[in-house]
């Protein structure tokens, strides 16, 4: 059948930047004077930063011309890039280095598929930047997911096809993106949230290496 490929979101797989993108978020709004829950974060998960600001502007009723927009936008991944740049190894999620090591172990090709534009910084900061043969990021992309783009890209530069691939995502959009580009899609995190996904766990240590086994012979 030929090999297959493993392909990781970041935030929320990988790391938990989410809480940087939520302070940063968070601290935008009460300059512009309103409250943003972590409720209300949660509408942001795999969302391109332009689409998250709009809809920070629509949850603080704040009306923005086109530079003030530039400016919030620009603003925000300052403030971000503040957060992520004391990142370290500690902020790696549990059992994430083991699933890596197994895969690297057994020379299977490892992507990274995620709409941030910081993931290559990041994935450096907290030392796993070697792992990955590929990425593929918001700096590669034009479509945001559910659009398949992302994961369809990461697959072509593993030289795998998308049906061989197996996608690790934490938010709907992506798990529909993976869903669309015909590939095993499993869900990090609430499987409530996360239905769409053809397998759920609530993180990397509930996926034993005898599960990853199947995964690696189920195209065999």
């Amino acid at each position: 059948m030929g090999k297959v490929g493993f392909i990781f979101d970041l935030d929320g797989v990988i790391v938990d930047t989410a809480k940087y993108h939520y302070l940063a978020w968070r601290k935008l709004a009460n300059e512009l004077g309103f409250e943003f829950t972590k409720e209300q974060n949660e509408l942001f998960k795999g969302v391109s930063r332009k689409r998250c600001l709009e809809i920070l502007l629509e949850i603080g009723n704040v009306k923005a011309t086109q530079k003030q927009f530039d400016t919030w936008m620009i603003e925000k991944n300052v403030d971000y890039l503040a957060y992520i740049e004391k990142m370290d190894a500690s902020e790696i999620l549990p059992d994430v280095p083991r699933v890596l090591n197994f895969l690297k172990e057994r020379n299977i090709p490892i992507a990274l598929g995620s709409a941030s534009k910081n993931a290559q910084p990041i994935l450096e900061k907290v030392g796993l930047l070697p792992y990955f043969d590929s990425i593929v990021d918001g700096n590669n992309v034009t479509k945001a997911k559910p659009d398949p783009e992302v994961f369809l890209i990461a697959a072509d530069n593993l030289k795998v096809k998308p049906e061989l691939c197996v996608v690790f995502e934490d938010a709907v959009a992506g798990i529909q993106a993976a869903n669309a580009a015909d590939m095993v899609s499993i869900g990090i995190g609430d499987p409530d949230i996360l239905n769409e996904a053809q397998y759920n766990f609530k993180d990397f240590t509930e996926i034993d290496n005898q599960f990853l086994e199947l995964l690696l012979n189920k195209n065999k």
